[in-house]
């Protein structure tokens, strides 16, 4: 709602001449405009680290509330398993020092605390504490698994997604408006909720503690 306010979405995404033409061209070029969709999603945020919201956004107008998450969530991860064998092959000695620098990384991806690594992937991934584009990277120098990585960080960058994906085709579906806008919210209350408890229980609490 702030995005739209700041930049006007709503007043495009409302317009039907430019939907049908974009809903048409679509149509007549899907496996074209998957390709492409991919291609920048993945060059955009491991290249050029442009926030995640920009492709959720463009995913929902262009492929709507259900590929456009699956396919926003594919290419998000994709993007983070690149960052991550960069991180492991090549960048290790760059990436270490920088992600040392921040104390909730140092605290949960280097410490030798034993606990359980998707656990950890899920709180990285939900509690916006933790720098986006340098944690994937980060990842690739700890000792978890690839295929821990790339499948915790597909499922828990569903939700983050959703709510994004699902909120843009509400503003471009007239008809399905207040159903989609609505999951959105829900689902943004949900991810709010759940990242707020686990900063108090994992992060605010250990910070204290050690005190």
């Amino acid at each position: 709602m702030v995005l739209n306010h700041m930049f006007g979405w709503s007043a495009y995404l409302g317009d039907p001449g430019s939907l049908d033409f974009l809903e048409q061209l679509i149509r007549e070029n899907m496996a074209g405009a998957i390709g492409i969709y991919l291609a920048v999603t993945v060059i955009g945020s491991v290249v050029l680290a442009l926030p995640g919201v920009t492709f959720a956004v463009l995913a929902g107008l262009l492929f709507g509330p259900a590929l456009g998450t699956f396919l926003c969530v594919v290419a998000a991860t994709a993007g983070a398993v690149l960052a991550f064998l960069a991180g492991r092959f090549f960048l290790r000695d760059s990436i270490r020092p920088a992600a040392m620098k921040n104390k909730y990384l140092k605290k949960w991806l280097f410490d030798e605390t034993g606990k359980n690594q998707l656990f950890v992937l899920m709180i990285t991934r939900l509690v916006p504490v933790f720098p986006y584009n340098l944690q994937n990277f980060a990842y690739g120098v700890t000792d978890i698994r690839f295929g821990t990585y790339t499948v915790g960080s597909f499922l828990f960058m569903i939700p983050g997604t959703a709510m994004y994906t699902i909120g843009t085709a509400g503003l471009a579906d007239a008809g399905n408006r207040t159903l989609y806008i609505g999951l959105a919210l829900l689902i943004a209350a949900a991810v709010i909720v759940v990242g707020m408890l686990l900063k108090k229980k994992y992060i605010v609490e250990e910070t204290d503690g050690e005190k």
